[in-house]
């Protein structure tokens, strides 16, 4: 079975239980393993609760870091992921290029994949002349 037994199927295990069933026995009736009726179980003494336990979430640790990435974003804000890991490091952030990537899509950032000289259509010599040792056409 997918994700966690029904809310209601643990409400029943710890009803049979609570009346004098052993765990076993309410987890054979109810057709679950017995290792769940005894999670429930134990789970209910503890904290009072059938709900099942949160799943997933975890928080990346960049997270904890969000202002100082951004201050490095306002200072220069056209800097590539590469740029930007090492501006993280030489402020003893950690963090890898794949996490940086993440945290920029959890939060809606986009950032330049090509630095400078790099991007595609852009001239090195910068100027429309031709370079010297070429010949230009005359018209």
């Amino acid at each position: 079975m997918r994700g966690p037994y029904p809310s209601e199927v643990r409400v029943r295990v710890i009803r049979l239980v609570e009346e004098g069933a052993s765990r076993h026995e309410a987890a054979e009736q109810l057709e679950v393993s017995v290792s769940s009726a005894v999670r429930w179980m134990q789970r209910y003494d503890e904290d009072g609760t059938s709900a099942p336990m949160a799943r997933g979430g975890s928080v990346s640790p960049l997270e904890k870091y969000t202002e100082r990435i951004l201050e490095i974003l306002g200072e220069q804000a056209d800097l590539t992921l590469d740029e930007i890991i090492a501006a993280m490091r030489k402020r003893r952030i950690p963090g890898s290029r794949s996490a940086l990537s993440r945290f920029f899509g959890r939060h809606g950032i986009t950032y330049k994949k090509k630095s400078a000289g790099r991007r595609t259509g852009t001239s090195r010599r910068g100027s429309g002349a031709p370079a010297l040792g070429s010949r230009a056409r005359v018209a």
